[in-house]
C-alpha cells in the first residue's frame, strides 16, 4: 500500500447555504468529521484546511489543521504545504461531500498506483442535456451528453504531479485541471451519486437521509 496523505478542503465561505455548511451538524456531528472519518482508511495522515477565523482547538478528527487562502486552489496549496516529502498518492476530497464511501477512495488510489494514472477522480454520467450559451444567454451549442460526466472527490494524484501542478500558483475549479494543464493523465473512475455536494439546507437533509445507519 503506498503511503497515501489526504488534503480536505473545508476553506468555503458558505454563502449558498447560509451558514459554514462544513460545520453544520448531520446526524450530531459536523459535516467536516463525517468527511475527515471517509478518509480515514486509506490515509496515512489527513490535513485539514479551515476557513480563517475557525476557533483553535476544535477537533474534527484530523493529524493537522491548517488556515485556507481566498481561493480554493490558494487553500489547497496551504494544505500541500504540509504534506510530509515520503507521501507517494495525495487525495484532496472537498469537505462538503461527507458521504463518499471507502470504495470510491480505493478507485482514485488504485488507478493511480495500479493504472499508471498521474491522477484520477470520480465521475457520474450526465442526464440532464447539456447546452452552451454566450453572455447573452442564447445558446450556442448543445453538448454529446455521452461524453460527458459530472466530476467528484474525493481527487487522487501522484504527489509529484500534483505539487508540480500547484507550483505556478494557478487557479482552476478543481485539482484535476490543474494537473491536467500539465499534459498528465487523469483517469475518470465510476463515482457515486449518494456522494452529494451538501450545497443547501436541503442537501443536508438529503444528507441525512442517506447516511441512514451508517453511523
Amino acid at each position: 500500500m503506498p503511503v497515501v496523505w489526504s488534503i480536505v478542503v473545508a476553506g468555503g465561505s458558505g454563502q449558498r447555504f447560509g451558514q459554514m455548511k462544513q460545520f453544520a451538524l448531520l446526524a450530531d456531528r459536523p459535516v467536516v468529521a463525517w468527511t475527515v472519518a471517509a478518509c480515514r482508511p486509506l490515509s496515512t495522515g489527513i490535513i485539514l484546511v479551515v476557513p480563517a477565523g475557525t476557533p483553535e482547538g476544535v477537533d474534527f478528527g484530523a493529524d493537522l489543521t491548517v488556515e485556507g487562502g481566498p481561493t480554493r486552489s490558494e487553500s489547497v496549496r496551504r494544505g500541500l504545504a504540509q504534506v510530509p516529502p515520503e507521501a507517494e498518492i495525495i487525495v484532496v476530497h472537498d469537505a462538503a461531500r461527507p458521504l463518499a464511501s471507502p470504495e470510491l477512495f480505493r478507485r482514485v488510489v488504485e488507478a493511480v498506483t495500479h493504472e499508471g494514472a498521474d491522477g484520477a477522480i470520480p465521475g457520474v454520467p450526465v442526464s440532464d442535456t447539456i447546452k452552451r450559451v454566450d453572455d447573452t444567454g442564447r445558446v450556442t451549442d448543445t453538448l454529446d451528453r455521452a461524453a460527458l460526466v459530472a466530476v467528484q472527490t474525493p481527487q487522487a494524484f501522484r504527489a509529484g504531479a500534483l505539487r508540480r501542478a500547484h507550483a505556478a500558483g494557478a487557479e482552476a475549479t478543481d485539482d484535476a485541471a490543474l494537473v491536467e494543464a500539465l499534459g498528465a493523465t487523469v483517469q475518470v473512475v465510476e463515482g457515486e451519486l449518494r456522494n452529494l455536494k451538501v450545497t443547501t439546507p436541503g442537501d443536508l437533509r438529503t444528507a441525512e437521509q442517506l447516511l441512514g445507519g451508517r453511523e
